[in-house]
């Protein structure tokens, strides 16, 4: 019987399905991932042995950084449009539909008065970062800006929080978790660095204290463990 002879040549291995498995994990992870905002200010903000993690559906922040200036935020497009047409009427400073869009998407906040504020939304990125001395008026005597801009943004997310609560409880259905009310109200945070001035810190601390909100939170690096 003759001798079988196998063909000589180096094996293989086809990578194909690993290739397009890795493809689809990269895939996944964009698409589920919450990228982060970009912050209009970078601050160090001190430890604590919290775990509750920052709301993000109904937030209303407000930022002090080292050098004392303080800036303001909330959730939503819509939100923000809302209050901003309002805090317009107010102070009687008109915007561009182009200042009112860029004002909009200012998801990580912005830091001035109302009448720098045609000037500070025609900036890009990087300027308003550099704008040494902008900040929100934060005067309990005269001048509180701030106190509007938290004011009219509570009464707006509390709109936005119950039309939201509404839309995300029909699609839970009968047999979802139930969900909390609660959880869709407005959610007051301070944001302050570690190194800012306690006079400042304060004074904002006031001004949520004279709106008789006083669920305030405060954002904090998780200490580690002691072992």
């Amino acid at each position: 019987m003759a001798k079988l002879k196998l063909p000589k040549g180096s094996p293989s291995i086809d990578m194909t399905p690993m290739v397009d498995l890795a493809f689809l994990l990269v895939t996944f992870f964009m698409l589920a991932a919450d990228f982060r905002t970009d912050e209009v200010v970078k601050v160090e903000i001190p430890s604590s042995i919290g775990k509750d993690d920052i709301p993000q559906k109904t937030l209303v922040m407000v930022t002090v950084d080292t050098k004392g200036r303080v800036f303001f935020t909330c959730s939503g497009e819509e939100v923000r449009k809302k209050v901003l047409m309002q805090m317009m009427a107010k102070y009687k400073v008109p915007l561009s539909e182009e200042n009112i869009t860029t004002f909009t998407r200012l998801e990580g906040g912005f830091g001035c008065s109302m009448s720098e504020l045609p000037k500070y939304l025609s900036l890009n990125s990087d300027e308003r970062k550099n704008l040494p001395n902008a900040t929100i008026p934060v005067d309990t005597t005269r001048n509180n800006e701030l106190a509007d801009w938290i004011n009219f943004a509570n009464r707006e997310m509390l709109d936005y929080g119950k039309a939201k609560f509404e839309e995300e409880n029909a699609k839970q259905g009968k047999g979802g978790v139930p969900l909390k009310p609660e959880d869709f109200k407005p959610k007051f945070v301070l944001k302050a660095d570690m190194e800012a001035e306690y006079v400042k810190v304060k004074t904002v601390i006031e001004v949520f204290r004279n709106l008789k909100l006083n669920n305030l939170n405060f954002v904090t690096s998780q200490e580690a463990q002691q072992l």
